[in-house]
């Protein structure tokens, strides 16, 4: 048995009213159209639901049978609908952003704070991962999109250029380096040096530059900030990308650039290859494309 809305919509309205022509101006149509649902769908249901004469229309057993049933379903596509208009309107839903941990902690949080004063009803899920984890959770469905880098398998996602985020050294304020007005790699490469992990965005991109010449770090580790402490302890300096920067804060430590061509991280938004955003994915995804010019704009 096929039901449509508009049957059990002219079949409520029939319950109720018990008058075919009220009924059928209770649904905006003519007497003629409203008979036809019912016949429809007494047609389609094999049995007489009402009783009518020319003075009543009552509800035979089985019609009585139909009724509730009917009316829970009007209401639940009612409450879908509702769901679909409230998320339609940025009033409800939910986003999983996956990002590389230094700009979950380090940009994104008052952009997630403005987003969710603005739209209290969607729900975040942040993801703070290692470069292939990010994507991989992209690539999976497990997260919306991404704010990561590249990697060279980019199969099945597709991505947008956000930012150029630059390169610094990191040394203790007494390094022979920290009076230096821009340092180079080779001068670097002569001081020990402590890296992140090789799964991290930070570290794959240093390695290109230094080159396979460089020498292995003294500490490899997989926090920021253990790199810190690291470096506040005078154990070796660090090349970091900008939008790390503020775990380096402090007197006794100094922050460099780098000399010659610029040596960047390119960020980018990630999402899967060929399929549509929620709407709350969608808002929070133009958000962050349209507030990249406070990374310090598009190059």
């Amino acid at each position: 048995m096929n039901l449509s809305a508009r049957q059990l919509r002219a079949f409520v309205a029939l319950a109720d009213e018990k008058h075919f022509t009220r009924a059928a101006q209770r649904c905006h149509l003519t007497q003629p159209a409203f008979s036809a649902l019912i016949r429809q769908l007494e047609d389609s249901a094999g049995l007489r639901l009402f009783d009518r004469d020319t003075r009543n229309v009552e509800l035979t057993a089985e019609g009585r049978v139909l009724e509730a049933s009917a009316r829970r379903l009007l209401a639940d596509m009612e409450l879908a609908m509702d769901d679909l208009r409230d998320h339609a309107a940025r009033r409800r839903g939910r986003v999983t952003l996956a990002a590389l941990p230094s700009l979950a902690a380090g940009w994104l949080p008052g952009l997630l704070a403005g987003f969710r004063e603005r739209h209290p009803g969607i729900s975040i899920d942040l993801r703070d991962a290692l470069l292939d984890p990010c994507l991989d959770m992209v690539r999976s469905g497990q997260a919306d999109f991404a704010v990561a880098s590249e990697r060279p398998d980019m199969s099945e996602l597709a991505s947008e250029f956000l930012y150029s985020d630059r390169y610094f050294l990191v040394c203790r304020g007494d390094h022979p380096l920290a009076q230096v007005e821009q340092a180079r790699l080779r001068d670097i490469a002569r001081y020990p040096l402590i890296q992140l992990a090789r799964g991290s965005s930070v570290r794959k991109h240093l390695d290109v530059a230094l080159g396979a010449a460089a020498p292995p770090p003294v500490f490899e580790v997989e926090h920021l900030a253990t790199v810190t402490g690291l470096v506040r302890a005078g154990l070796g300096v660090s090349v970091v990308p900008a939008m790390t920067l503020f775990h380096f804060g402090g007197e006794d430590l100094r922050i460099v650039p780098l000399a010659g061509r610029a040596l960047t991280r390119p960020l980018h938004l990630v999402r899967r290859e060929g399929r549509s955003l929620s709407v709350a994915a969608q808002a929070l995804y133009d958000l962050l494309r349209e507030r990249r010019v406070e990374l310090g704009g598009e190059g």
